[in-house]
């Protein structure tokens, strides 16, 4: 697990460069699109579909040309790299987020697809426990918690 930097201006160089590494590797070019891409991602603090990070990155920068499928590319290389991670809405795709942040869980709303983030010790604990009784080894985990969140049950009884 990667740990936040104090300097966020240096910890977007470092996976800028960790980004410009896993390129080289993979016998890719390094394109202001693709650092485009990044860089939307580390700013923003939402879980991005695929077309939402195409949206942002074509408000953000509108003199690069970008095409949907460069995101989708780019997206499967960061998740493969685990630069970014995604969580799954079935028939309804991915949403992504830079997996750079500090370990946190989710609960997503099915309704609205509002998606919270939380971190709790105490389940944190019990995990590690649990591994631990069962002789696992590991190495990281997920949580997701699916329902309907307040908004969503407030609109229900209204209606």
């Amino acid at each position: 697990m990667q740990k936040n930097f104090h300097d966020k201006t240096m910890q977007y160089d470092v996976l800028l460069e960790r980004f410009k590494t896993i390129l080289k590797q993979n016998s890719l070019k390094y394109t202001l699109q693709r650092e485009a891409i990044l860089r939307t991602l580390y700013d923003s603090d939402e879980h991005l579909t695929p077309e939402a990070l195409h949206r942002l990155v074509q408000q953000n920068y509108p003199n690069l040309r970008i095409g949907i499928a460069t995101v989708y590319r780019t997206l499967s290389l960061l998740e493969e790299s685990g630069i970014v991670t995604s969580l799954s809405f079935g028939a309804q795709g991915k949403k992504y987020e830079l997996g750079a942040k500090e370990h946190h869980d989710h609960m997503i709303c099915t309704e609205c697809g509002t998606i919270t983030e939380f971190l709790d010790e105490e389940i944190e604990k019990r995990q590690e426990k649990i591994a631990k009784e069962f002789g696992f080894l590991m190495k990281d985990h997920s949580m997701q918690i699916y329902g309907i969140c307040h908004s969503c049950q407030t609109t229900q009884k209204k209606g």
